[in-house]
């Protein structure tokens, strides 16, 4: 397994991106100006963007695995991978999503504790209705993880 920093070219990644966000102009917002990250495993399984959002803080903008891969471990494994990349110029971590709980449940095995929410983020910012798990999205749930730097 390994994990490379992805700096050229990468709308390649377009087709990933969108399982986790997926209207393309809310990817195009935050795309360039983060850093993308991609993990391989006898190929590409999972991706990642990060943006910083100010001094010490940085957000998990998206995180994608291809579906036939999900639940093998790749999405935590980015995730730990970035706690330590970042450590030392990240103080939080903070991943928004969507509130349901197969989301929330993941983040928070991942070290994240619920932080606050966007109401009807999904609503005024997308063009259409979304849903996971059944459920339709409204609310954006932030999730925070303190990094320090003996961790």
């Amino acid at each position: 397994m390994e994990i490379q920093p992805i700096t050229t070219d990468k709308k390649q990644f377009l087709d990933l991106l969108l399982l986790a966000d997926e209207q393309e102009d809310m990817i195009d917002r935050y795309l360039e100006r983060g850093e993308m990250f991609a993990l391989y495993d006898n190929g590409i399984k999972a991706a990642c963007v990060v943006t910083s959002e100010g001094p010490g803080v940085y957000e998990i903008k998206n995180i994608a695995t291809i579906p036939a891969f999900q639940k093998q471990g790749y999405g935590k494994r980015l995730i730990e991978f970035l706690f330590e990349y970042y450590k030392g110029k990240c103080s939080v971590m903070l991943v928004g999503t969507g509130d349901v709980p197969a989301s929330t449940t993941f983040y928070q095995r991942c070290g994240f504790t619920v932080s606050h929410r966007v109401k009807n983020f999904f609503t005024d910012n997308y063009d259409h209705p979304m849903f996971e798990d059944g459920e339709q999205l409204v609310d954006m749930v932030y999730l925070k993880k303190t990094l320090s730097s003996s961790e």
